[in-house]
């Protein structure tokens, strides 16, 4: 009876994410969700599975594709008379900056001991679990002296356009990056050491709508151009000068995140994937 619940369950909460987000969750949902808890991690896995697909889909379809059509992005691009948009490194301050507007508080900041902003580098403190990143290349996990959750996350160089511009860029201390390097990570925060379904859905929702928020304000930074870049069902790229609008751009964070999301609410290791171990009933 708990697998049939716990299967009903996950089967509501990817419905309320990925397919009608209705306003209130199902009848089942909310009979069952204040009795299920997940480890602080799942969260974290769930969380920095968005901000990865939602940072590489802006840097290769927007970016990337984005450079070859015209447009530009830089540091300065809130600057008035600037055309450009956000690096992103830059989009991922700009959730981050909407995600702590947000009631969920959940923290999220990108450091590195290389970084082109100094306001980037991390404290010595930091740098310990740092160097364990980087070793293992894996996520690690610990309680800050003021009792917070801490998730830092390797941020990996996946694609050129952000190799590229670190090591072209005038204020790198690092020019030799490379495609695969550890650059940095990307460090969450939160004050409990579990979550329940309903907190659980409530953070996940904050994050894809701080994401929707950000890329909102580059697009309405684009549509003051002097030559206003349209919106349209349609991507950057092959002579086409568009932005898709923040519906379609929303649509792609959510299809490509879902199948890491439903991953950290089951059970770590395949052969345990019909335990109930997550949650407490």
């Amino acid at each position: 009876m708990m697998k049939i619940t716990l299967v009903g369950l996950f089967g509501s909460l990817m419905i309320y994410l990925f397919a009608t987000a209705p306003d209130a969750l199902p009848d089942q949902t909310a009979a069952t969700a204040g009795k299920c808890n997940f480890e602080v991690e799942a969260l974290f896995d769930g969380v920095n599975a968005i901000n990865d697909v939602a940072r590489s889909i802006y840097t290769k379809r927007i970016v990337g594709a984005g450079g070859k059509v015209g447009l530009k992005f830089g540091e300065d691009w809130q600057e008035p008379g600037v055309e450009k948009g956000p690096l992103p490194a830059l989009f991922l301050r700009l959730t981050a900056a909407r995600l702590e507007a947000k009631p969920p508080r959940l923290g999220l900041y990108l450091g590195s001991d290389a970084p082109i902003n100094k306001s980037n580098l991390f404290s010595d403190a930091q740098l310990v679990s740092f160097e364990q990143v980087k070793a293992s290349r894996a996520p690690v996990f610990l309680t800050s002296a003021k009792g917070s959750h801490i998730g830092m996350y390797p941020d990996v160089a996946g694609v050129a356009p952000c190799v590229d511009c670190h090591n072209d860029h005038v204020d790198s201390p690092k020019t030799d990056w490379k495609l695969g390097d550890v650059m940095g990570a990307t460090t969450w925060t939160y004050p409990a050491a579990t979550v329940s379904a309903d907190d659980y859905v409530a953070v996940i929702e904050a994050m894809f709508e701080s994401v929707a928020e950000a890329y909102q304000l580059y697009l309405d930074k684009a549509a003051g151009f002097a030559d206003p870049v349209s919106q349209a069902e349609n991507w950057p790229g092959s002579g086409v000068r568009v932005l898709p609008d923040k519906a379609m751009f929303m649509t792609e964070v959510r299809t490509q995140a879902a199948p890491v999301l439903i991953d950290a609410l089951l059970p770590a290791g395949s052969e345990k994937k019909d335990e109930v171990s997550p949650c407490v009933f």
